[in-house]
């Protein structure tokens, strides 16, 4: 088996068409910190050379997990983390601002047993902090060789081109990638978000191309509420009773059946579909044991029909996300009533 390597953007590196994601390494998801170890070396020797994790994994565990994983094999794998989420009690210890960035940095960079990132992430945008403090935290990090390039992740389509705006308004190191959420029944970032990434040149590495689980396999109609590592973190996600959660699994049934008759896994239908939009570069895959894992390496070299490409668009349509839940990010002027009343 090999996996295709793809550009990363315009920056001129080579990565893996998939991307392994950690945050199901650690009490979240496979708390065996030597199996999961195992697992990542598996991915590494099947090709992929693409990881990504985020310090608030299991509140860091994952990231020290991927530390001892890639012990004597650092320089074989284009490593990315993120910062962002909230790391302690302590009101700072969270967020876009430099004095966070630079502590979130060498925090990370201890667990991952490193003296750089390939790539920094912002792992969500923070309304009341400028974009300007955080790329100027980011471009310092640049210059002193800790992060290698600076990329972002569930940015709204405004705030991908306000930071490249500003990098260049300001002269500051522009991100060079966005990591959205994207999947057959989470399609929204067609309208916006992958046309600007293709203007502006950037990665795409999409997060829960498997929508979460919904595309794995487990959830079919008639069947028990299936249990889910992210379904006891996240539950209004994965109730079945959801009247959004019940148009999802009619667009599973119909996709299941689309896939048997292809003659493919469910599983591998839906990473070929994100991996054929040509603005992504490699979605990313997050198994928490190996048959996860051997069970989605095979998407990497399929291709889709173009019959097959316009079914799932029959099923659901290009642009559409089935469920509000699966967007990952939502503006503070939708969720906090201030912003939207007059005093």
């Amino acid at each position: 088996m090999t996996i295709p390597l793809r550009p990363f953007g315009r920056t001129g590196v080579k990565v893996s068409a998939l991307a392994l994601g950690t945050m199901m390494f650690g009490p979240r998801g496979n708390p065996d910190h030597e199996d999961s170890v195992r697992i990542i070396h598996r991915a590494l020797d099947a090709g992929i050379n693409l990881i990504d994790t985020a310090d608030v994994y299991s509140q860091g565990e994952s990231e020290t997990i991927v530390g001892k994983a890639l012990a004597g094999r650092r320089d074989d794998v284009f490593l990315a983390t993120k910062f962002h989420g909230r790391m302690g009690e302590d009101v700072n210890r969270f967020g876009n601002s430099r004095r966070w960035i630079l502590k979130a940095v060498e925090e990370s960079l201890t667990r991952l047993r490193t003296d750089h990132i390939d790539l920094y992430q912002v792992h969500r945008p923070e309304d009341d902090t400028d974009v300007d403090e955080t790329l100027g935290a980011l471009s310092d990090l640049v210059h002193q060789g800790k992060i290698r390039y600076i990329g972002t992740s569930t940015f709204e389509p405004s705030g991908i081109v306000e930071a490249q705006w500003t990098a260049e308004r300001r002269g500051r190191e522009r991100p060079v990638a966005e990591q959205p959420p994207y999947s057959i029944l989470a399609r929204g970032i067609e309208r916006e978000v992958l046309p600007i990434a293709q203007k502006y040149g950037l990665a795409v590495i999409p997060w829960s191309p498997l929508a979460g689980g919904w595309l794995s396999g487990k959830f079919r109609a008639g069947g028990p509420q299936p249990e889910t590592s992210r379904g006891a973190l996240q539950q209004g996600r994965f109730e079945i009773g959801d009247p959004e959660n019940t148009e999802k699994l009619q667009a599973v049934e119909a996709l299941a059946l689309l896939a048997e008759e292809a003659g493919i896994s469910l599983v591998h239908l839906a990473l070929a579909f994100v991996l054929e939009h040509p603005a992504v570069t490699a979605p990313i895959i997050g198994p928490r044991t190996f048959e996860h894992l051997e069970g989605q390496l095979g998407a990497a070299s399929l291709r889709l029909a173009p019959d097959v490409l316009d079914e799932i668009d029959k099923i659901v349509p290009p642009g559409v996300t089935l469920s509000s839940r699966d967007a990952g990010y939502y503006p503070p002027s939708i969720t906090e009533s201030t912003r939207r009343r007059r005093g």
